[in-house]
């Protein structure tokens, strides 16, 4: 089984690729170098920010573990 993990916290965006129980890929987009110019973390920008990343966080995790995923939802290793 392959599993797409998805997290976000308050400044950061990570997608993580399981297959079974070996990771495959762990990509983290970290929005701290951002907030920091404000003195901590500002949810609106923070979750603005978590839609800009995640698509490419996605990306760059399935990219890594070298799977992809068709139309059904199957996915391919």
């Amino acid at each position: 089984m392959i599993i797409l993990a998805i997290e976000s916290s308050c400044d950061d965006t990570c997608v993580a690729i399981l297959k079974d129980k070996e990771l495959l890929s762990n990509v983290v987009s970290s929005q701290t170098e951002f907030h920091n110019k404000y003195g901590g973390v500002m949810p609106e920008l923070a979750s603005r920010l978590h839609v800009e990343k995640i698509t490419y966080v996605i990306k760059e995790a399935l990219n890594k573990a070298n799977v992809s995923f068709d139309a059904n939802g199957d996915s391919y290793y």
